[in-house]
């Protein structure tokens, strides 16, 4: 153990000391072989930072994938991790009235600043989109018929189908029309006496084209109206307005708008194109709410403090109207000219460390994408760092990024290692460069 780098902490150490003599141990056993001290020293070290990249830890997402589901999906910028920390170093008025002087609702806070972006009556914050779903459908339609367009029936990520949700909410799935097809009369003709909702999901992480069709939102809201049905939305992305919004997203359906054209509940993801934390929001008519809020599956899903400290802070940004300040939207936004000025910076820079002639590197074109079930097809003009090293392959030093300090993930296009930089913050530079000098001078860490 003490061989071992001592940042590693004591237990972390003493366990990989266990597992590398327990190999040597085997090998010896077996007769494949015999460790040296050294060697025992080395295999010990590659557990222990094996142990290390298990834990949660910051890394450069160079994919070019903006809200990237696997690393953690939209960023938090300063004003959000303020507000966080401000809440989570010390008590807080979370669940306390402090006019009145009594306990108050963790639901309170963001509800005035959602009502005032969205024009909706009143809102509820849960943990998650699919939780905001599922408690809408259980406190609204459970025991009873909800209706959806087949066209409707999505698939979210870690194979969860809004067939499953509604199940799981206690309600009685009728599908109607077809895949590529649904009209108005397949909805009026399923709506029995049984029916609790009409129910509009966005197909937010894929297109269908070519010979469709499907119910606009007033259509389904007049007829929700003539039978005395909620009309449910799950917009799912949580784009706020298509004011001031670039053209790429004019597909998606803004949460104003959905309200707007007869939505009586809409619900979105709070860490999608709202650009904030991990949370779902159910807004709309205030009854609905009402009754939302009294069911007994809000307390499994409510919302934590730091989550609604950085939802605060990001609703706010949307209120001073710049929306360009929270991170997600300052890498979309940013001109492809920028990003091929910082490429260009780092590859002077390390070509000048390394002085390796041998070494290709190259700023090329790239393509992102914004990922995390949003804006399907959509591709922002983006600028990378390419590298092709003639010494080792590029699997090799994709596997080296990822296993350095810090941890960077790339992707492999021909052969080559490409570093999307839309998808790296400024301030990530330099960190950036020092984890490709590490890989490039020397083959990168030892990896196990």
């Amino acid at each position: 153990m003490e061989a071992l780098d001592d940042r590693i902490p004591a237990s972390t150490r003493a366990q990989a000391a266990r597992e590398a003599i327990s190999t040597a141990r085997l090998a010896v056993q077996s007769g494949t072989g015999r460790f040296s001290f050294p060697e025992i020293v080395t295999l010990a070290e590659s557990h222990a930072a094996a142990h290390g990249r298990a834990l949660l830890k910051p890394v450069i997402n160079a994919t070019g994938v903006l809200i990237h589901t696997n690393l953690g999906r939209a960023p938090l910028g300063k004003a959000q991790m303020d507000a966080v920390v401000a809440v989570a170093r010390g008590y807080s008025n979370l669940e306390y009235d402090l006019t009145a002087g009594q306990r108050g609702s963790r639901y309170s806070h963001a509800t005035a600043l959602l009502k005032t972006l969205t024009g909706a009556e009143s809102a509820l914050v849960v943990n998650n989109n699919a939780g905001a779903v599922m408690l809408a459908l259980g406190a609204l339609c459970g025991g009873r018929e909800v209706i959806i367009s087949r066209g409707e029936l999505v698939e979210i990520g870690g194979e969860f189908r809004i067939p499953d949700v509604i199940s799981a909410a206690g309600a009685r799935l009728v599908e109607v029309g077809t895949t590529n097809r649904t009209r108005i009369i397949d909805y009026t003709r399923a709506v029995s006496a049984d029916t609790a909702a009409l129910v509009k999901v966005h197909p937010a992480n894929y297109r269908i084209q070519g010979f469709t069709a499907a119910v606009e939102m007033p259509e389904l809201a007049r007829l929700a109206r003539a039978h005395d049905l909620p009309l449910i939305y799950d917009i799912g992305s949580g784009l706020l307005t298509a004011t001031g919004a670039p053209d790429w997203v004019r597909d998606e359906p803004p949460v104003i708008a959905a309200l707007s054209d007869g939505a009586d509940i809409v619900t979105f993801s709070c860490d999608k194109l709202l650009g904030g934390p991990q949370a779902g929001v159910i807004a709309g008519r205030s009854d609905l709410i009402t009754k939302i809020s009294k069911h007994p599956l809000l307390r499994a899903l409510r919302v934590d403090k730091l989550a609604l400290a950085a939802l605060e802070a990001t609703l706010l940004v949307y209120l001073e109207g710049d929306a360009s300040e929270l991170p997600l939207w300052g890498m979309a936004l940013t001109p492809p000219d920028d990003l091929e000025g910082r490429a260009l910076r780092i590859i002077a820079s390390l070509t000048k460390t390394l002085g390796r002639a041998d070494l290709k590197m190259h700023s090329v074109a790239s393509e992102s994408v914004f990922g995390g079930g949003s804006l399907p097809g959509t591709q922002l003009s983006s600028r990378a760092i390419s590298i092709a090293d003639p010494e080792r392959s590029a699997a090799d030093i994709e596997r080296s990024l990822r296993h350095g300090d810090p941890a960077v993930v790339a992707r492999i296009e021909n052969d080559m290692v490409l570093l999307d930089l839309r998808t790296v913050a400024p301030e990530q530079d330099d960190g950036l460069e020092a984890a490709l000098s590490a890989s490039l001078a020397n083959g990168g860490p030892v990896s196990p």
